[in-house]
C-alpha cells in the first residue's frame, strides 16, 4: 500500500497538465494545413493508393516504433538492476516520452522522469543517476553514429538538397551542427559527473533545481545529489557486458525508431538508398533539438518536406502536397500515439502515487 507523505502537493508531476497534450497537436496539425493550403494538388492523391503492400508497410513502420519502445524499457530493466519488470519499465517510459512530447524538444521530459523512476520504487538518488545514464547513452548514440554516417554516405549526399537552393542547406547543416556540438558537450559533461567527478554533477542538479519550477525540490536535490554520488561509484563497478547490453538497447530504440520513416516510404514507393533516407532521419532528429515547440512539432513535419522530398519519385507539380501527407502519417505513427496514451495513464498514475 502506498504511503500518502505529508508533502503529497510537492510534486513536479502535478505541473504537467493533459491540456498541454492539445498544444503540439493544434501546432502540427495548423503547420500542415497551412502546407497542404500552399502545395494543395487533387493530382497527389494519384500516388497515394492503399493496397494490401501498403498496409502491411504501415504496419511494419508500427512494429518499428514498438521496437523503440521495447529497446528502452529493456534498458530501463537493467538500468534498474531487475527492480523493474517489464510492464513498470513500460508504464515509466510511455510517461516519460508523453512529458517529452508536451515539451519543448531542448528540455525533454528528463526532470520529470526521476520522479516517475522515483515513485516506481526507487531512492531519489538511484533514480537520477538511471536517468541521467539513460541521457548519456542517447546523446552518445548520436555522438558516434553522427560521423559514422557522414563517412558512409558523404556530406554532398546528407546536406546536398539541390532543389531547395543554397540558402536552406546552409541553414539545415547550421542547425545540424549546433545540435550535434550541443550533444558532444553534454556527452563530455555526463563522462565526466557520471564516472569520474560526481560531485560536479551533483553541482549541476543544484543548479537546475535553482530554477523557478523546480526551485521548491531543492534540498530533496541536495540529498539527491549525494545519493548520485553513491550511485555513480556502483555504475562504476559495472561490468563491461552490463555496459553492452545497455548501449545494444540504446542501438535497438533508436535505430527502430529512424527505419519508421523508410518503412512508411516503401508502403507507397519503390526506395533505393535506404542508408540516405536512415542518415537523413538522424540529422533530422539533431536539428529538432533546437526546436522551440512542444516535441518539435511544426518544425518537424516542415523539416521532413524539405529534407526527405527527394526520395518521393512523383511529378513537381505534386511533390509538395505528397511530402505533406507523407510527413502526417510518419507523425501519426511516430508522435501522436504517445500524447494519447500519455494523457490516458499519466492521471491514473498521478492519482495512484499521489492520491489517497
Amino acid at each position: 500500500m502506498h504511503q500518502v507523505k505529508a508533502h503529497v502537493p510537492e510534486n513536479p508531476a502535478r505541473r504537467i497538465k493533459i491540456s498541454s497534450a492539445f498544444i503540439p497537436v493544434i501546432i502540427g496539425v495548423a503547420v500542415v494545413g497551412y502546407m497542404l493550403y500552399r502545395e494543395f494538388n487533387p493530382k497527389a492523391f494519384d500516388y497515394l493508393h492503399f493496397t494490401w503492400t501498403s498496409v502491411f508497410w504501415v504496419l511494419v513502420a508500427i512494429l518499428f516504433m514498438a521496437g523503440r519502445d521495447i529497446g528502452y524499457t529493456l534498458r530501463l530493466m537493467t538500468l534498474t538492476n531487475g527492480k523493474f519488470r517489464f510492464a513498470k519499465a513500460l508504464r515509466v517510459i510511455l510517461l516519460w516520452e508523453f512529458t517529452s512530447a508536451i515539451t519543448p524538444s531542448a528540455v525533454g521530459g528528463t526532470s520529470v522522469a526521476i520522479v516517475y523512476v522515483n515513485k516506481e520504487g526507487l531512492t531519489v538518488g538511484h533514480s537520477s543517476a538511471v536517468v541521467m545514464i539513460t541521457s548519456f547513452l542517447d546523446e552518445l548514440y548520436f555522438v558516434l553514429m553522427f560521423p559514422l554516417i557522414v563517412l558512409l554516405v558523404g556530406s554532398s549526399n546528407l546536406f546536398g538538397i539541390a532543389a531547395d537552393g543554397s540558402s536552406l542547406v546552409r541553414e539545415l547543416v547550421v542547425f545540424s551542427l549546433v545540435g550535434y556540438l550541443f550533444k558532444m558537450v553534454w556527452v563530455l559533461f555526463l563522462s565526466y559527473g557520471l564516472f569520474v567527478n560526481p560531485r560536479g554533477l551533483k553541482w549541476l542538479i543544484l543548479m537546475i533545481f535553482k530554477l523557478p519550477l523546480l526551485r521548491r525540490w531543492k534540498h530533496g536535490a541536495n540529498r539527491a545529489g549525494s545519493d548520485i554520488i553513491s550511485s555513480s561509484m556502483e555504475y562504476r563497478k559495472k561490468p563491461f557486458s552490463f555496459w553492452l547490453k545497455v548501449f545494444g538497447s540504446t542501438l535497438l530504440s533508436w535505430t527502430s525508431r529512424f527505419w519508421v520513416v523508410n518503412a512508411i516510404l516503401l508502403a507507397f514507393f519503390a526506395i533505393d538508398n535506404h542508408l540516405l533516407v536512415f542518415a537523413r532521419q538522424l540529422v533530422m532528429w539533431i536539428m529538432m533539438l533546437v526546436s522551440p515547440t512542444p516535441g518539435g512539432s511544426g518544425f518537424a513535419e516542415f523539416v521532413f518536406t524539405r529534407y526527405l522530398s527527394e526520395f518521393i519519385p512523383v511529378d513537381a507539380a505534386s511533390l509538395g502536397a505528397v511530402a505533406v501527407a507523407m510527413a502526417l502519417l510518419w507523425r501519426l505513427i511516430s508522435y501522436y500515439p504517445y500524447l494519447f496514451v500519455g494523457a490516458v495513464i499519466f492521471p491514473r498514475w498521478v492519482k495512484k502515487k499521489f492520491v489517497h
